[in-house]
């Protein structure tokens, strides 16, 4: 049972702490007596770092020096710090805004959060118990009322912040909050996209370059991710494909270079075979792709040729080689205008991205 129910969601310490700050309230009886004044504004220092970091008998290694090739590790590093600050920065705004406020007079901190923030609505129905049941996919012979309680709680923690997240970010809008916390900015890179695939607009606005593998399972779902992007932004996001195949993904070489292959007929075709490959990881075998190629449309005898001779197992190579100089180790791996994405993220993470940049 306890492997299922560490699949409720991917809970982080951030989340538990923030989770624990709302039961530490509830166990918080004090009153404090309330003030009408507004919330200060929250400012956090940060301190610069030095040009030069080190020096070897006169010879300065610098900052810039130190930081390449391991851009993407001290973004991911500094988003942990960044989302801890976060989650403790909310907890310290409710509690001064719950304070402030003149409605709190007479009342505990757990008492206000009800009535005020809560309003009923933190409780989950036992509808939502078995929905959460359904979708985690838990046998039911592991489904008792011990169980049912874990995920209720599970479930009311998850409201909570839901609701509270709302609440702040009302309290922002109307002027009561101003947060300066600084958020760790991506880092940039360049790439050269060459002959690559591509769909959408060549001169969009917003390229998105994926590097993937098409026996990787994550970059199914990675593929996934780039049609509903497409369906949301159309012509206005232009789609660059490159071929990263792991090296312990048997298939995956060729299937890459068959890929190359059929955009030798067409882009069209291209597409048509990646997401045939995408549906159908376990028919990657240079034969099950040749009896694909006539049954999508491509032309069989040149697609066999173009694959058998290994035509493009050199730009397959090509394509590796870019990824590397730019950070990727794992698929699927995305460049958003240079900004990187590593694995299928939520489609929020790229909708966020790609807006800012349109």
């Amino acid at each position: 049972m306890q492997r299922y129910l560490k699949t409720f969601g991917r809970v982080t310490p951030s989340f538990l702490f923030f989770t624990f700050l709302i039961f530490l309230w509830s166990c918080h009886n004090e009153n404090s007596n309330a003030s009408n004044g507004p919330v200060k504004k929250v400012s956090v220092q940060v301190s610069g770092t030095p040009s030069v970091v080190a020096e070897v008998k006169g010879i300065k290694i610098t900052n810039a020096e130190l930081e390449k090739g391991i851009e993407s590790d001290l973004f991911e590093a500094r988003m942990k710090v960044y989302e801890i600050q976060r989650e403790r920065l909310k907890g310290l705004i409710l509690e001064k805004l719950m304070e402030s406020d003149p409605k709190k007079m007479g009342l505990s901190n757990d008492q206000y959060l009800e009535k005020y923030i809560l309003k009923g609505k933190g409780k989950p129905t036992e509808s939502d118990i078995k929905a959460f049941i359904k979708e985690r996919n838990i046998p039911a012979t592991q489904v008792n009322d011990h169980t049912k309680d874990r995920i209720k709680k599970f479930l009311g923690h998850l409201k909570k912040k839901e609701l509270i997240d709302e609440w702040l970010e009302s309290s922002q809008k109307s002027g009561l909050i101003s947060v300066v916390l600084p958020k760790p900015k991506r880092p940039v890179f360049k790439l050269e996209t060459g002959k690559a695939p591509f769909q959408g607009n060549k001169d969009a606005k917003v390229t998105l370059v994926e590097f993937s593998d098409f026996q990787c399972p994550f970059c199914a779902k990675g593929a996934t991710l780039i049609k509903q992007i497409k369906k949301k932004y159309g012509d206005k996001v232009k789609v660059v494909f490159k071929n990263f195949p792991l090296p312990f993904h048997k298939h995956a070489q060729v299937a890459a270079e068959a890929s190359l292959c059929a955009n030798e007929q067409g882009q069209k075709l291209f597409w048509k075979l990646h997401d045939h490959m995408f549906e159908n990881q376990n028919l990657l075998k240079k034969e099950d792709l040749i009896n694909s190629a006539g049954k999508l449309g491509l032309k069989k005898g040149p697609f066999q040729k173009c694959l058998e001779a290994g035509r493009y197992t050199a730009q397959v190579k090509a394509d590796m080689e870019d990824g590397k100089a730019v950070g990727v180790r794992s698929t699927p791996t995305f460049f958003v205008n240079g900004k990187m994405v590593t694995g299928a993220q939520p489609i929020k993470v790229f909708t966020d991205l790609i807006d800012e940049d349109l």
